[in-house]
């Protein structure tokens, strides 16, 4: 099923460039609803009288049914034709967004949230599939470019936005704007895409669903998806309900894996993962997934909670920091036809490594508008360069019909190590800062001459000041210098582990297949 078989010659009917912006658009609008909804949930749960525990369903729902549906993306689209899952895709993401926009509770909500989840499940893999079927292979990096633009600047667009329509309109529109833009790429899909003869299809008979294999799926993903999402709020093994989701998670996935290997039909080709080019790209992804997602939470985060910027100010940060994207996109689309991939992907994860290292020395409490934009841009610009390179080098050796399959365990391992990454940063933040803070607080013991020093200079600043404030209020300013500083640590602690992860990903670049740009017929995508 690996083995690379003689190209099929096939051209759509329609401009492919016109094709790629058209399947983006879509793939735009699902990406952008991973993260816009996170700002409106105090809005969502005062609304509908449910608590903020309650509301956060709003994000693991959605994320646990598109989790489910990225890996069978392959097989569903052999079963009813790509275009036509594509357009399926589309219409129940539109229909379930209206339905989130119009929710009486919150009960309709996470239901309506669970289809939108799965709606969107295939339109990211979709989208990747069909721009990679509809280029040449001269084209095709210039093409994953566009298509990388919508993976990583709608994921810091979103909280932007959704707090802007929140704030001047209410939370129920980050849902109803889905609903012309899906009516408007639906009727475009619909004119425009075109299957090319060469994709797998079921014939009449041969259709068999593994009931099996997609009862071991849904609750493997679903168990780790909820407790990646959930496991810090609940102090991870701590928790009796986080320790059996890791149970049902671990058995159910590892057996999937057993029976899809065995399976003559399978639900998912796990026999994919034989080649060492795809598995090296999958932990690629993964790992790029996680960065990604740091690089657009992490900042903002840090801003707003320690260093007093607004979440407008923080916003604009990361805007600031997605904006080299579109500068960077276009001229990396050309240099994959140009320059062996396996370079260019080093080249990021070497560029991702020294923009973490350097946003160590960088971030400060004190930290300007000016040098937070320089960390974003530090750390946006690598991305770009790891994700298209990976992308086109993820269908090196594997046949032409192998398309979808490609794309949903591409998309899906990187929504995990995204999924996996929050979990990570999150539960290193919070142990990170509990160590800093011992640590601190060890230099700041009854007695010690530091304490002392710092306790008078403080009494003689309030009374300077006019305050009558006792010993009291000191202790208090210095706990929250402490804590402040503690928690600066913990961010910087943070950017080092995933700069270890990308001098990792630098070394391993080297190992991939490669290509060879002068011989831009070769059919290097598949």
């Amino acid at each position: 099923m690996t083995a690379s078989q003689p190209v099929q010659e096939w051209k759509p009917r329609y401009n492919p460039w016109l094709v790629a912006v058209v399947v983006a658009i879509a793939s735009f609008m699902e990406v952008l609803d991973t993260s816009i909804a996170n700002v409106a949930l105090p809005h969502i749960s005062g609304n509908l009288g449910a608590s903020q525990d309650q509301a956060t369903w709003v994000l693991t729902t959605y994320l646990v049914a598109n989790a489910i549906v990225l890996p069978i993306t392959g097989w569903i689209s052999s079963a009813v034709g790509r275009k036509r899952f594509f357009l399926i895709c589309i219409a129940l993401f539109a229909a379930s967004s209206l339905l989130c926009g119009l929710a009486p509770s919150m009960t309709v909500l996470l239901l309506a949230r669970a289809l939108q989840g799965a709606g969107g499940g295939g339109l990211q893999p979709m989208s990747q599939a069909i721009m990679a079927d509809s280029f040449p292979p001269r084209l095709r990096g210039a093409a994953f470019a566009l298509y990388g633009i919508t993976v990583l600047v709608a994921p810091a667009l979103g909280p932007t936005l959704g707090g802007w329509i929140t704030d001047n309109y209410s939370w129920r529109w980050i849902f109803l704007i889905n609903l012309p833009i899906g009516l408007i790429a639906l009727a475009l899909v619909f004119k425009l895409v075109e299957d090319p003869p060469f994709l797998r299809r079921f014939k009449a008979g041969e259709m068999h669903l593994d009931s099996i294999g997609l009862s071991l799926l849904v609750l493997g993903v679903a168990a780790l998806q909820i407790f990646l999402d959930k496991g810090q709020e609940d102090d991870w093994f701590g928790s009796n309900f986080i320790t059996t989701l890791v149970a049902i998670s671990l058995v159910c996935l590892s057996a999937l894996i057993v029976w899809e290997w065995r399976h003559r039909a399978p639900l998912i080709d796990v026999k994919l993962y034989r080649s060492f080019n795809f598995s090296s790209i999958n932990l690629m992804m993964f790992l790029a997934g996680a960065v990604a997602f740091s690089s657009t939470v992490l900042m903002p985060q840090f801003l707003q909670t320690l260093a007093g910027y607004t979440a407008q100010q923080a916003g604009l940060v990361v805007s600031a920091g997605a904006g080299i994207l579109f500068v960077t996109m276009p001229v990396i689309g050309m240099l994959t036809s140009k320059l062996p991939v396996k370079y260019l992907i080093a080249f990021g994860w070497f560029l991702s490594a020294t923009g973490l290292f350097l946003s160590t020395k960088l971030l400060t409490l004190g930290v300007s508008f000016q040098v937070a934009c320089g960390i974003m841009l530090l750390q946006y610009a690598p991305l770009g360069f790891i994700f298209v390179p990976a992308i086109t080098a993820s269908y090196f050796g594997i046949s032409q019909d192998r398309s979808d399959e490609v794309s949903g365990l591409t998309n899906f391992i990187r929504n995990i190590g995204s999924s996996v990454g929050a979990s990570v940063v999150t539960t290193v933040l919070a142990r990170r800062q509990q160590f800093h803070l011992v640590r601190l607080s060890d230099h700041f013991s009854p007695g010690a001459p530091v304490l002392s020093l710092t306790f008078q200079a403080l009494a003689s600043r309030m009374h300077g000041m006019g305050s009558s404030a006792g010993p009291a209020a000191g202790l208090a300013l210095i706990y929250q210098f402490l804590a402040g500083q503690a928690a600066a640590l913990s961010y910087i602690d943070t950017y080092v582990v995933l700069g270890s992860g990308s001098v990792a990903m630098f070394f391993l670049s080297f190992l991939l297949q490669s290509n060879d740009p002068r011989h831009t017929e070769q059919h290097s995508a598949h």
